[in-house]
């Protein structure tokens, strides 16, 4: 257990409820301070809400009932950790010594919300000071902003995101760190070196003024429509090479064929060759430092979809950094 307790001698994370068991079946470790990882799994389930009734959310469930839902949850031996896997051309570590471990969920404070960003950004640093990856399940898109509080500052990272919507409002009935606005808030931390936008579409909270303001800023626009005509090869070339990069991915920058689960269902989204293809890019342009998948409603939930794509997307990302080189010299 991390040796930074709170009041109550509460500490910065505690285990998933219920039978959730660690991600994938990666061992549960909530020792931050003595943390020795090469990817960490972190979930983030509460943000700051907007109307009372927003506190404990849908969004707020879905750390566990990815890790109950994953693939492998009903196998007493993870297939994904030795099975062969075609996404990857092989296990899903290439059989290699690679540590991963699950942290479990930041701590909650129903007295005190913003308690929860403070934890969820401590919670983050630490496992950033460890140079350890960060893969963080949210949660909705609010809980990115202490995440990308707790990035280094030595090396600014590429802000990669993809999204339905903007998320550029500076405030909502005067909370300024909720879900419309991380990438508002990210435009001001000076981690941030720049910022692309993938897969924007339809018609969301942003106004005229978020627009003019993402423009001004210098943001990357690119709609899902530019991506469907383009491909993502195109979209790549315009991103940087050897540079660290954060990823944030609201599900509903996705096709609703592929991830239902969200509360803004928009069409034209991603389709899963696409993200696929997109994550798989980006980890070979330079080093993804951390990841965050968010805005999963399961409450909308259909046959399972959303978390098959989920527990898919994440074994991508893990199996391309592996197999990129990230941990070979670790």
């Amino acid at each position: 257990m991390s040796k930074d307790k709170m009041k109550n001698n509460v500490s910065l994370t505690e285990l998933p409820k219920g039978n959730a068991r660690g991600l994938l079946g990666f061992p549960l470790n909530l020792d931050l301070d003595n943390l020795d990882a090469d990817i960490a799994v972190l979930g983030v389930p509460y943000g700051l809400p907007y109307y009372p009734n927003e506190l404990s959310n849908d969004q707020s469930t879905a750390p566990d009932i990815l890790r109950l839902n994953a693939q492998d949850a009903a196998w007493d031996e993870p297939r994904t950790l030795k099975h062969f896997d075609w996404d990857l051309g092989g296990p899903l570590l290439d059989n290699k010594n690679i540590k991963i471990v699950d942290c479990g969920n930041v701590t909650a404070d129903f007295r005190n919300p913003r308690e929860h960003y403070r934890r969820a950004e401590k919670a983050a640093k630490k496992i950033f000071e460890s140079n350890a990856t960060l893969i963080c399940i949210g949660g909705d898109h609010g809980i990115s902003i202490p995440i990308m509080r707790a990035l280094p500052t030595d090396k600014p990272v590429v802000l990669i995101q993809v999204d339905a919507h903007m998320d550029w409002r500076d405030e909502v009935n005067g909370e300024k760190e909720g879900y419309s606005s991380p990438i508002k808030r990210a435009s001001e931390l000076n981690s941030v070196s720049s910022i692309y936008q993938i897969g924007l579409r339809g018609v969301g909270s942003g106004r005229q003024q978020e627009y003019d303001d993402a423009i001004a800023y210098g943001s990357n626009l690119i709609s899902a429509y530019q991506v469907h005509e383009l491909g993502i090869k195109a979209i790549l070339e315009r991103i940087p090479d050897d540079v660290n990069f954060y990823m944030t991915v609201d599900a509903d920058g996705m096709d609703p064929t592929i991830m239902p689960a969200v509360n803004a269902p928009t069409p034209g989204g991603l389709n899963w060759l696409q993200i696929r293809e997109l994550v798989h890019g980006i980890v070979k342009k330079g080093r993804v430092v951390g990841f965050d998948l968010v805005e999963i409603s399961p409450s909308f939930e259909k046959g399972n979809t959303t978390m098959i794509h989920a527990e898919r997307l994440i074994c991508n990302l893990i199996g391309a950094m592996v197999r990129a080189g990230y941990y070979d010299s670790q």
